[in-house]
């Protein structure tokens, strides 16, 4: 399986973690160019998304991880601060409970423990299936059908444009792959995160609402929740600089605090 990726800087490495639509570029773009001046900055497109190639029939979540791990240990990357948006923030801590010796810290963006850990049964299986039938639609339709949930009612189109086309360059079987994955419960991994955590959500977020972000707080230990003011569940497209912000001050932060020893991945 092929990953492409962009990788931009010099420094403490960081791996950033798209959604379930999109892909590196049109998600990360601001964040991989700001903060590419102190810390080197990955950014991969998961299979079955951007430039990647689509992964096998019943890939899930443990493929998903084990495929991320992969990629940044051929990178070289032995030890990384994680930033994952929405499908990627459970990617992430999925990633932390599978590989423990390759997490440093974590931050996650409008993040779930998986639409079961974070959402309830009725909800995620109604996402689910509202997913499946999204995937049947031609692109223009599922870009009507999944970016309006994506952005606040005030989102600017110049700001959003890549990243709807982005959307609409979309791959039905990645997008259906990593839906499913979206489903699995990571509720279990919360307690036992074990490294810094910054949790970043957003007022205007209807996907992952701040609920979401509160219940993840009570739950990981070390965690420290900023709620954004303005933005949807895409904010490091809709407010770039709100989170670049946030993103430079944590792991400014944790660069200066001594990390115990992992435990052994």
């Amino acid at each position: 399986m092929s990953i492409a990726y962009e990788r931009a800087g010099t420094g403490p490495p960081v791996a950033l973690a798209h959604g379930f639509v999109g892909d590196a570029r049109s998600t990360w773009g601001s964040q991989i160019e700001a903060l590419a001046d102190e810390f080197t900055v990955i950014a991969w497109d998961a299979p079955g998304a951007g430039e990647s190639s689509d992964p096998p029939e019943g890939f899930g979540m443990g493929d998903y991880v084990d495929c991320f791990a992969a990629f940044l240990r051929a990178l070289r990357i032995e030890r990384t601060s994680l930033v994952g948006l929405s499908f990627g923030g459970a990617l992430v801590l999925a990633t932390c409970h599978r590989h423990r010796g390759l997490v440093s810290s974590v931050v996650l963006v409008s993040g779930y423990a998986g639409w079961l850990g974070s959402l309830g049964a009725e909800e995620a299986h109604r996402r689910l299936a509202r997913s499946l039938q999204a995937s049947r639609l031609q692109p223009d339709q599922f870009v009507a059908a999944m970016v309006p949930s994506m952005f606040s009612p005030s989102a600017k189109g110049e700001i959003v444009a890549k990243f709807v086309d982005s959307v609409r360059t979309f791959r039905p079987g990645g997008f259906r792959a990593m839906a499913r994955a979206s489903v699995e419960d990571q509720s279990h991994v919360l307690a036992d995160v074990g490294v810094p955590t910054l949790l970043l959500y957003a007022d205007h977020d209807v996907r992952a609402p701040i609920a979401v972000g509160e219940a993840m707080h009570a739950a990981v230990r070390e965690s420290e929740l900023v709620v954004l003011t303005g933005p949807g569940h895409v904010s490091p497209v809709e407010a770039p600089d709100d989170v670049t912000r946030e993103l430079r001050r944590f792991l400014r932060s944790v660069q200066r605090t001594p990390l115990a020893q992992p435990d052994p991945a």
